[in-house]
């Protein structure tokens, strides 16, 4: 599986939910790529610590730069800050990555499946 539709995307609010979904990801062998509903907001979350492997480097920039190709950048923000320019924490093991709505964090999570799924994309 390399792929995951925005419809496909499992959202989660607590943290049973999480770990039901971690288990089953783990248990499949698959990375966890999920949406997670916060105070504010919703976040794109990613996850292969479970399966002890991390993103390429190659990979990992890919994904950041795509991103943030992505998102109109916040005015009064740092231009530098990697952070700010993919609204959050995007790493080789794991990341979380903010929208406003369920349906940009389904979107989101989306599109960046293809990265996160594809074996070839590990180490």
């Amino acid at each position: 599986m390399d792929h995951l539709a925005p419809s496909n995307v499992p959202v989660y609010a607590t943290r049973d939910e999480q770990q039901a979904l971690w288990e089953r990801c783990a248990n499949r062998g698959h990375p966890v790529v999920a949406v997670r509903e916060a105070t504010r907001g919703y976040i794109v979350r990613y996850d292969l610590q479970h399966l002890d492997q991390q993103l390429s480097p190659a990979t990992l920039q890919r994904l950041r730069d795509r991103v943030r190709s992505r998102r109109p950048y916040p005015t009064g923000t740092d231009p530098i800050s990697e952070a700010e320019g993919v609204g959050g924490e995007a790493g080789p093991v794991s990341g979380e990555l903010h929208t406003a709505s369920e349906d940009a964090g389904r979107e989101l999570a989306s599109h960046i499946a293809s990265f996160v799924l594809d074996r070839d994309n590990w180490q």
